[in-house]
């Protein structure tokens, strides 16, 4: 019997854990065991080699790497590994060739430019080390960038162009850093810089409309977006870009023209599904919902096939954090953590509200807003390094103040000197234990919306990057699920500490939901959070155009439009349906 994928994922997920420990024998039978199940699976001989070679034994390492080349010769990590083996051998020649081979498949394999710096310094061929060691400058930037460390990116850009000022490279790099430093207006000069130098750039249009969109400027992200499709019409990005500012029409021949390219042969994947998104929402605003729907699963499918999602890996988890996380535990640390209380976490799933929540709190004079931030995730993973959440029981008092103010310490570089700030990524509800571990005095709002609008308006929505559980409809039943087993744990050990805001009351209740929000808060009532809409700030998410009008009721209903596809959503929910009020 073919093994299904989900549980090739989970052994992969496992041997991965091993060989991070360093049990290489472990995680090598385990790999060679998978290896009947799945001979043709790429990671799998990738873990055979890697812990053979950690294991000192090169020719077996060397072999698995052969027989992955025969199956995928693309797959530039092999060549990467290749070269590892052979520097274990001290054969600098084939090992240059390899890291060679490795980066030319993919140049942002750092570790191979690294090797590569290594082996020509000590050949004596500093040319082409200074040039491999400023390519891994160039990718160490783009990875504090891709985690939300802009002052960190903005220092190191900052030297490379005093080095090369009119390197444009370097230049679109302090623009990007300059978005995530909350900097708007410096990134849109630079973009109109590189821009007047690169006018055919897609790419750059596609830029500089994010951060006015950003803004709220958003006639001029429409230009921009428009430019950038008529510069390269299978650019799905910048369609789905029109698309996503939720309020942009169609014309009938800018369909026919999306639809057109994505039924091109040559259209790339990732253009193809970004295509796929934005004829999903043209056909949604024609009331077409049978053409959308054909649209949105095509996308969700072309989407989910590109990525990598174990849901067990995440119900595995919240296992975990149910079995750790007990009342307990939580009352032998009462004293821990920084007791600091300017921030304040919305957390629960995408698309369920937590957009407005913040607009009606950053509304107030004494709160400001940051974004979705990324410096809690960032200690959860140092903290998986040695297990999470297990890795609990092993901290002390300190520990968890030590981490409380370093959460504080990083997250100073987004605020202007309001008493609060908000922290608005909704997936750390994952992590409300740790919240309440390093933060007791940090305000935590669960925004929940009714299950069957909540998945489908995540299953029709494109995502910049994350959330991986959103492409599927099985997966999503599975995640909301998931989420509400992990809320109600929250109130059990933890009763009283998260304030749970429903979308549908807000909605329907503007007022009273407003004055209970800021209750929590320890906020006075301020008729400017009741106008919410009317407050100017930049806004990064999906709802960044929709928050900036009056609450409206459109969205509670209009995955009714869908009911006739939507049934396996709703047996996947089961009883949610009905206790997700619970």
């Amino acid at each position: 019997m073919t093994p299904s994928p989900s549980h090739i994922e989970h052994e992969l997920t496992r041997i991965r854990d091993l060989s991070n420990n360093r049990r290489h024998s472990e995680a090598l039978a385990a790999a060679v065991a998978l290896e009947a199940e799945a001979p043709a699976h790429p990671d799998v001989l990738y873990l055979i080699a890697t812990n053979n070679r950690c294991l000192n034994r090169i020719p077996e390492a060397l072999g698995a790497l052969q027989r992955l080349e025969q199956r995928h010769p693309q797959f530039s990590l092999l060549y990467q590994e290749r070269g590892y083996c052979y520097t274990t051998l001290r054969d600098a020649s084939r090992a240059i060739d390899s890291f060679l081979r490795g980066v030319n498949l993919n140049p942002a394999l750092s570790a191979s430019w690294n090797m590569l710096e290594r082996l020509y310094r000590m050949l004596g061929q500093p040319a082409n080390a200074d040039t491999a060691a400023n390519q891994v400058s160039r990718l160490n930037i783009r990875v504090l960038l891709d985690r939300q460390k802009y002052l960190q990116a903005s220092d190191e850009i900052d030297v490379l162009l005093r080095l090369e000022p009119a390197n444009t490279e370097y230049v679109a790099l302090s623009a990007a850093a300059c978005v995530g430093l909350g900097r708007y207006e410096r990134a849109i000069a630079i973009y109109h810089q590189l821009l007047a130098a690169i006018p055919d750039s897609a790419e750059l249009h596609v830029s500089l409309g994010n951060v006015l969109r950003t803004v709220g400027r958003r006639k001029e992200a429409i230009e921009c977006y428009c430019t950038a499709a008529a510069l390269r019409p299978s650019f799905g990005d910048a369609w789905w870009s029109l698309a996503n500012l939720k309020t942009y029409r169609f014309s009938p021949d800018e369909i026919r023209s999306i639809r057109a390219e994505e039924a091109a042969p040559g259209t790339a994947s990732v253009d193809r599904y970004h295509l796929c998104f934005a004829l999903g929402k043209a056909y949604e605003d024609r009331t077409e919902y049978a053409e959308s729907w054909r649209f949105y699963e095509r996308g969700n499918q072309l989407k989910r096939a590109a990525i990598r999602y174990d849901p067990e890996a995440i119900e595995t988890n919240t296992r975990k954090q149910k079995e750790i996380c007990t009342a307990e535990f939580f009352a032998a640390r009462s004293r821990a953590g920084a007791p600091d209380p300017d921030p304040i976490f919305i957390v629960g799933l995408p698309r369920s509200g937590s957009t407005l929540i913040e607009q009606i709190l950053a509304s107030h004079s004494q709160v400001e807003a940051t974004h979705e931030l990324a410096d809690l995730q960032r200690i959860v993973v140092e903290l998986s390094r040695s297990q999470y959440p297990d890795a609990f029981a092993e901290l002390t008092h300190e520990d968890f103040r030590r981490l409380g103010q370093r959460y504080l310490t990083d997250t100073r570089a987004y605020r202007r000197g309001k008493p609060f700030f908000i922290d608005k990524l909704p997936n750390n509800f994952r992590d409300i234990g740790l919240i309440h571990l390093i933060l007791p005095n940090a305000k935590i709002i669960d925004v929940r919306r009714e299950p069957m609008a909540c998945c489908f308006s995540n299953w029709k929505q494109l995502f910049a990057k994350g959330q991986e559980f959103s492409y599927s409809l099985d997966d999503l039943a599975r995640y909301y699920r998931t989420y509400l087993e992990l809320m109600r744990h929250w109130d059990a050990v933890l009763p009283g500490r998260v304030l749970r805001v429903w979308y549908e009351d807000v909605v329907n209740d503007t007022k009273s939901s407003v004055r209970r929000i800021l209750e929590l808060c320890g906020l006075e009532y301020q008729p400017s959070c009741l106008e919410f809409y009317k407050t100017q700030r930049s806004i990064q998410t999906a709802s960044s155009e929709q928050v900036r009008q009056p609450v409206f009721r459109d969205g509670l209903c209009e995955w009714q439009n869908y009911e006739p596809w939507l049934d396996s959503l709703k047996h996947g929910l089961g009883d949610a349906l009905i206790c997700y009020r619970d």
